[in-house]
């Protein structure tokens, strides 16, 4: 029997990242199968405080931070697969490889954040992530994740 399809909403999201506004990056996972995929969303706005320096007159959502977007959901989808938790538990990054910016994310724009996961090797998690608008992939990258206990 196949899985069902699981969504977070925001409470649960804050339930398992640390983040807090403004650097919560996501505002909903749309699903996930634990140890394999989580499909979230990124609603951009122009009331974000990155927008009054990023730029004046041309307000474009910084590719570091559609990166962290993908690393926020790849945490989520970490804590949904590991067996145990403990609370003082963290997922750090770790590394970000052959990273792509395909084109520009402004205010209106709904990021959809996919990513899977690879492997795991000694508390760290290799994942691949896509961000797409509208189906067009506007940043692709390999993420590390350290799981690491404070």
């Amino acid at each position: 029997m196949a899985n069902p399809i699981s969504s977070l909403e925001v409470q649960d999201i804050m339930a398992l990242l640390p983040h807090r506004y403004p650097f919560l990056l996501i505002d909903r996972v749309l699903d996930y199968t634990p140890g394999e995929s989580l499909t979230a969303i990124k609603n951009v706005t122009i009331n974000e405080p990155i927008f009054t320096g990023h730029f004046p007159g041309r307000p474009i959502f910084p590719g570091v931070l559609i990166l962290e977007a993908m690393a926020q959901a790849t945490g989520i989808l970490g804590f949904k697969t590991a067996a145990e938790r403990s609370e003082n538990e963290l997922y750090l990054f770790a590394a970000i490889d052959e990273a792509r910016f395909k084109k520009p994310v402004v205010p209106g724009d709904t990021m959809v954040l996919e990513v899977k996961f690879l492997k795991e090797r000694r508390n760290m998690w290799k994942f691949y992530g896509e961000a797409k608008v509208e189906g067009q992939l506007v940043c692709c990258a390999e993420l590390m994740c350290a799981r690491r206990e404070f």
